[in-house]
């Protein structure tokens, strides 16, 4: 059984979906759009202080792209992937998310 077998709803959707995401990435990874990242557009001034804000864009951006190229790859290869491999797209997007949330409080927080 193929991925396109299961999918359901309009293919351009999914393109719209992956040129968002896209163009989030870009901005994240240039180091722009901390008010995209959640939490910390809330955070008080102090709050954002114990950040470095680029290198927080950047995490975010990065795994940001990592979630863009699989669903990338899963549009334009629908008709030849298994369905399986939506299973292994839904484990590398957890562990991503985890790597994320890693870096955004080790890497990106300002040493006190």
């Amino acid at each position: 059984m193929k991925l396109s077998d299961v999918s359901s709803g309009p293919d351009w959707l999914i393109w719209i979906l992956i040129i968002v995401l896209f163009a989030i990435s870009v901005t994240l990874l240039s180091g722009h759009g901390s008010w995209m990242i959640a939490g910390y557009n809330t955070a008080t001034k102090e709050e954002k202080a114990k950040y470095y804000e680029k290198r927080l864009c950047r995490t975010m951006g990065g795994g940001m792209a990592v979630i863009t190229v699989l669903l990338f790859v899963m549009g334009m290869y629908e008709e030849k992937l298994p369905v399986e491999f939506a299973y292994v797209a839904i484990g590398i997007i957890c562990v991503d998310v985890f790597v994320i949330m890693v870096l955004s409080s080790t890497i990106c927080k300002k040493r006190s």
